[in-house]
C-alpha cells in the first residue's frame, strides 16, 4: 500500500532543498526507501532517501551521486532518453517521473536505434572518472591500463574491473565451488581471444537489464544506471540475461542504426558473466549454474 508520509516530505524537502509537497513511500532496497513524490509547482518525482535520519552510510551517498553522474553522463548524448537529476546529496537523490506506458514493436525497435546511438556517443576510456556502484556492490570504474599481462584493451579492462573482484567475493562467500572459479578463470586467461575484434569505448548504461528500462510515450527509457565507458555488446547481453519485452525489435532497430560485429550473438555468454557474477555475490549459489553455464559457452564459442 502506498501511504502518504509527511515527516518523509519534510525530510526530502529539507536534505534537498525542493519544495516537497507530499510523498509516499512505495518501497526499499540497499538501505533506503522508494517515494513518490508531488513537488509544490505540480511535478511528480521519484526519490532514493537513506533510511537513517542521521550519518547514512557513506556508501549509500556514493551510490547515489554515481547513478546521478551516470544518468547525466547518459543525457549528454541525446539518444535514449532519461530522467531528469533534480537533486542529489550524501541521502537522497531525486529525479523525474517517468509517466508509466507499455512495450510495443514500435517502441523497441525505436529504443534499439538510440541505444545504438548512446554507445556510438562513445566515452574516453574504459571506466569512468566515478566511483561506480551496482546495485549495493561497488564497481571499479578506473581507466587506463590493467594489471597483468596483455593488451590495456575492453578484455583485460574487463577481466580485472568486472569479473576478479566478484569472482573471488563470490567463492569466498560460498556462491560458487572453487571449480567454478577455475572455469571463470579460463575465460579470463582466453579473454583476448574470446572478445571478438577491437572497438574503442562505447557510452553503455552498466546494467541495462529490462527492469531498467521504462516504457513512457512509445519509447523506452533508461533509469539506475551503472555508466561507464564499456563495450556495447554489454548493454544487448544484459537484456537478453532477463528477457526485455521485443527484443528482436530491439535488436533489429539497434542494428539498423549501427550494425553489430560478426559473431556478437555467439559473444553474450562472456557479456553475462559480469552481471551473473554480481547476482552470486548478492543472492548466494542459485545463480552458480548460471555462471558456470555462461563460463561454459564463452569458452566453446
Amino acid at each position: 500500500m502506498k501511504l502518504v508520509n509527511p515527516s518523509a516530505a519534510r525530510r526530502i524537502a529539507r536534505q534537498t532543498g525542493l519544495a516537497v509537497r507530499e510523498a509516499r513511500v512505495v518501497g526499499a532496497q540497499h538501505g533506503y526507501q522508494h517515494l513518490m513524490i508531488a513537488l509544490a509547482g505540480g511535478q511528480r518525482a521519484f526519490a532514493k532517501v537513506a533510511m537513517e535520519e542521521q550519518a547514512p552510510p557513506a556508501e549509500i551517498g556514493a551510490a547515489f551521486a554515481a547513478e546521478a553522474s551516470g544518468l547525466r553522463w547518459l543525457a549528454e548524448a541525446g539518444a535514449v532518453p532519461v530522467p531528469e537529476v533534480l537533486a542529489v546529496t550524501g541521502s537522497a537523490l531525486v529525479i523525474s517521473m517517468i509517466p508509466p506506458g507499455h512495450a510495443t514493436p514500435s517502441a523497441a525497435f525505436g529504443f534499439g536505434a538510440e541505444l545504438a546511438r548512446l554507445h556510438a556517443a562513445g566515452a574516453a576510456d574504459f571506466g569512468a572518472p566515478w566511483r561506480g556502484f551496482i546495485a549495493s556492490l561497488p564497481l571499479d570504474n578506473a581507466p587506463g591500463p590493467t594489471p597483468g599481462p596483455g593488451p590495456a584493451g575492453w578484455p583485460q579492462w574487463y577481466a580485472h574491473r568486472r569479473l576478479l573482484p566478484y569472482l573471488g567475493m563470490a567463492v569466498d562467500a560460498g556462491a560458487l565451488r572453487p571449480e567454478d572459479g577455475r572455469l571463470v578463470e579460463a575465460v579470463m586467461d582466453r579473454i583476448d581471444s574470446l572478445a571478438g575484434p577491437p572497438e574503442p569505448p562505447s557510452r553503455i548504461h552498466g546494467d541495462c537489464w529490462a527492469g531498467n528500462v521504462l516504457w513512457s510515450g512509445d519509447r523506452g527509457w533508461l533509469i539506475d544506471p551503472a555508466a561507464h565507458g564499456g563495450h556495447r555488446e554489454t548493454d544487448l547481453a544484459m537484456l537478453d540475461l532477463f528477457g526485455a519485452p521485443h527484443l528482436d525489435r530491439i535488436l533489429a532497430g539497434y542494428n539498423d542504426a549501427v550494425p553489430l560485429a560478426a559473431g556478437w550473438r555467439a559473444r553474450i555468454p562472456l557479456h553475462q558473466l559480469h552481471p551473473l557474477l554480481v547476482h552470486a555475490c548478492l543472492f548466494g549459489s542459485s545463480y552458480r549454474e548460471g555462471v558456470v553455464f555462461a563460463a561454459r559457452s564463452a569458452l566453446s564459442a
